[in-house]
């Protein structure tokens, strides 16, 4: 059964995790995924959203319009599945990153922010001989660290959490990362079973023990605590920009 208070305090559901090789490279690719992922679409996200600050950009209104029609209308998992076949994503670490380069939401935000600042300071440095491309790194993403905080933290949250992608689309297990391993994991009936490989790992702990100390309902939580840490740690340095970013979207 259950209890309140732990009889004895234990990291064999720990050792017994990360002792997995299956559980280590979903971690892996999480953690690659998650970087990598991250820092791609805020920039591409951050370039799009300071293009269509000018008012006066050839069919701009066109562009937001394209841009905000996949974010009210899905094409499907066939679809999509179809897609990413043509187009050889199924076994690719970039199916996590490259469909997702960018959110209509996320642009929004952005370019609000980007509104704010005051326009005389892109004027000095064009006048100056200053290019778009240098403006927008040399001036407008300095000027910008509490909106590019926002944009990481929800980026960087969507891409760790994202499970969806590796149980629908993806066709190879060495690439599936630790959320969609852990939903796996939390549907099967019998824990142990998706770990078969812990006896070939050396884990060498007698029946008593594993029934005292590793149990499933125990790796179940273990594995939860695992893939929850991360985020956890990192969210509390970035709590204030995270609030001021959706302030920013519910106004807009």
């Amino acid at each position: 059964g259950f209890i309140i208070w732990p009889r004895e305090f234990t990291l064999e559901n720990y050792k017994a995790a990360f002792q997995n090789k299956d559980i280590l490279q979903a971690f892996k690719i999480s953690v690659i995924i998650t970087i990598v992922g991250t820092a791609i679409n805020v920039i591409l996200t951050g370039m799009a959203a300071y293009a269509l600050t000018f008012k006066k950009m050839p069919l701009r209104n066109f562009i937001i319009f394209m841009i905000f029609i996949p974010t009210v209308f899905s094409g499907g998992v066939v679809p999509t599945y179809i897609l990413y076949r043509r187009l050889h994503l199924l076994t690719s670490i970039w199916i996590y990153m490259l469909p997702g380069l960018y959110g209509f939401f996320n642009i929004v935000i952005m370019r609000t922010f980007f509104e704010s600042i005051p326009i005389g300071l892109s004027e000095a440095a064009y006048i100056d001989g200053c290019s778009e491309v240098g403006i927008f790194f040399k001036i407008i993403l300095p000027l910008s660290k509490p909106i590019i905080a926002t944009m990481v933290l929800f980026i960087a949250v969507a891409q760790w959490n994202d499970w969806y992608t590796g149980a629908f689309y993806v066709t190879k297990d060495s690439i599936r990362p630790a959320a969609t391993l852990l939903q796996q994991i939390l549907n099967e009936a019998d824990v142990m079973s998706n770990i078969s490989t812990l006896n070939e790992q050396n884990i060498y702990l007698s029946a008593s023990d594993m029934q005292r100390t590793v149990t499933p309902d125990s790796l179940r939580m273990t594995f939860v605590m695992i893939i929850t840490l991360p985020i956890v740690c990192v969210y509390p340095f970035l709590q204030k920009y995270f609030v001021k970013g959706v302030m920013i979207g519910s106004i807009k």
